[in-house]
């Protein structure tokens, strides 16, 4: 096992013993600050940014974790009122309320009843839309 490890240490030294002077410019190393290392170094970096752009928009287009705005409260929608304060439309088990939200302190402004509005299914919506005939098609 000492060999193995010896090994591409008696190669180098025996590569560096046989070159001659013509090949000294082929054993100087490539300055890293070139232009073409910095080139091919911000290239990759603007590729690897990309990349994780491209992740980010995917993960906020489709990246929706089922069963969170499913359960008993739901914010149907919200309007600000001023620097720190909203009024907020919720839906709880049914019943729309109206809220009022500023820091520290939350009141409900108006119950509104039962929702008139019933959640259909994708399938539903789907045969609502396939059903109806088109406009403008002859």
């Amino acid at each position: 096992m000492h060999r193995l490890m010896v090994f591409p240490f008696a190669y180098l030294a025996s590569a560096t013993a046989d070159a001659t002077p013509d090949d000294a410019g082929a054993r100087l190393v490539e300055s890293p600050l070139s232009s073409a290392n910095l080139i091919e170094t911000g290239l990759g970096l603007a590729f690897v940014l990309a990349v994780m752009l491209a992740i980010a928009w995917l993960v906020k287009r489709y990246g929706q974790v089922p069963g969170i705005g499913k359960g008993q409260v739901q914010i149907l929608g919200g309007v600000s009122l001023g620097a720190r304060e909203k009024a907020v439309l919720l839906s709880v088990e049914g019943r729309r309320l109206l809220v009022g939200v500023a820091p520290g302190r939350v009141q409900t402004l108006a119950d509104l009843g039962e929702s008139a509005v019933t959640e259909r299914s994708f399938a539903e919506q789907l045969d609502t839309v396939t059903a109806s005939p088109r406009e403008g098609s002859t």
